[in-house]
This record gives C-alpha cells, structure tokens and sequence, in this order.
C-alpha cells in the first residue's frame, strides 16, 4: 500500500529519530512511503493562538504539499485531529474546501492506521521495560484513540503496561498554554509525572511527541527515575 508521511513540525526538528522509526515501522508494514520534502506545519500552533490568517495560510500550503496523496499517515494524532476538524473553519475558498473534503477522510494518526485499517498489531518488537501509558487530549478527545495503542504495546515481548491513576488527564502542555499559563501548566505536569511514577514504571509512553516534550523537560529538572518514548520508537526496538 502506498502511504504518505506527514511530519509534524516538532518532531522533524527534535525527535527525528522518531520520524524514522516511524517511517520503519510503515515498511515493515509492507506500505511503500512517499515523504514529501516541502511539507512543513499544520498551522495548529498560530490556529490556537488566535492568528487564523497565518493558520489558513499553513492549511492551503499542507493541501498542496498532499494534493496527490491518497493516504497520509502521521504519528501525531494532534496534527491529524486538527487538520480533521478545524480545516473547514479556515477555508473559504470553494476549490480549497474541495481539496479538504477528499482529503480528510484519508488522513489518519499511525496507531489508528496500523490497527484498524492495516489490521496489524504485532511488529516482533521487544522492550524489556515497565512502562506507563499516556493518553493525549487530542488523541483521546479530538481524534479518538485509547485502545488502539495498547493494542500494538501488548504485542511487544517483554514489555509490561502498567496503567497510572487519571490517565486521561491533560499533561498540562495544550501548545501555547505552556507557555501562557505556565504556573498552572506546571502543577498539571507534575500531577502527571507522579502518577507514573506511582506505577513504578521505567518510561511513559504515548502517541504524542509534544506532550511527551512537555513530561520530559519536567522529569529532566526535577532529575526524575523515569523516561520519555513515543509509541514509534517502543515498535521500532528489536
């Protein structure tokens, strides 16, 4: 099957790892990857803080960077949920909301993709770690995801899922609300991190690379025993 990788932004430019382990996984898949040089942002970032004339730019650039994709999988459900559902909110123009409209039913977060559409679950990775499971506000929420990601982690050899209290509770990094409310964002971090913590698991894992960024930079100033990993890199491990 032939598939297109959209990668998110953030992640092209700190966790390229995990764009190509993503990627990997994909192959491994059987799936032959298209990666398109030119993409860059979603516009999710300028959409929540309120320049929509930037985030409807971003929108028409990503239907033109994908114009001749029939499938786009991406590994951040954040990035698929919106451009899901609050593309049309920015489009005016007809022949744009067109683009839109044949393009959002064949975009799909990676779990989601290997899971319900590939029906494959089981990649002969191996982890030998406790690990704890985050789940995102979008991916939960906006996209709607849970047991899709469970599903592939309970088929990694020697990888123990121990789910923490109020796990699908926000991790307090909401994009920019980090940054404008980050006293409150911070207690909502630290909320998070010791409940994993409680678990007694060695990593958090999640589908969500800006919510592990978040969870991460806390863990790394308060010098924590515990560790990030996106669900790409815990499939990618053999």
């Amino acid at each position: 099957m032939e598939v297109n990788a959209f990668i998110p932004c953030f992640i092209d430019q700190l966790y390229p790892k995990t764009a190509a382990n993503f990627i990997a996984i994909l192959k491994k898949a059987g799936c032959e990857v298209n990666y398109n040089p030119e993409q860059t942002c979603c516009g999710q970032p300028a959409f929540n803080s309120g320049y929509w004339k930037e985030a409807k730019t971003m929108a028409v650039k990503f239907l033109n960077d994908f114009s001749e994709a029939k499938t786009i999988v991406s590994p951040s459900a954040s990035c698929t949920g919106f451009i899901r559902n609050y593309y049309e909110r920015l489009l005016t123009n007809e022949d744009q909301l067109n683009k839109y409209r044949q393009l959002a039913p064949h975009i799909f977060e990676f779990s989601d993709f290997l899971a319900n559409h590939l029906g494959i679950t089981d990649f002969q990775a191996e982890f030998n770690h406790k690990v704890t499971f985050h789940d995102s506000c979008a991916g939960l929420r906006e996209y709607g995801i849970k047991e899709e990601p469970r599903k592939l982690l309970k088929n990694v050899k020697g990888l123990e899922l121990i789910e923490m209290e109020d796990t699908t509770t926000c991790c307090g990094f909401g994009g920019t609300f980090a940054a404008k409310f980050h006293d409150i964002s911070a207690a909502m971090t630290e909320q998070k991190v010791e409940n994993a913590l409680r678990t007694g698991a060695e990593y958090i894992v999640s589908t969500e690379a800006s919510c592990l960024l978040n969870i991460e930079a806390y863990i790394k100033k308060q010098k924590l025993p515990i560790r990030t990993i996106h669900l790409a890199d815990v499939l990618a491990h053999f």
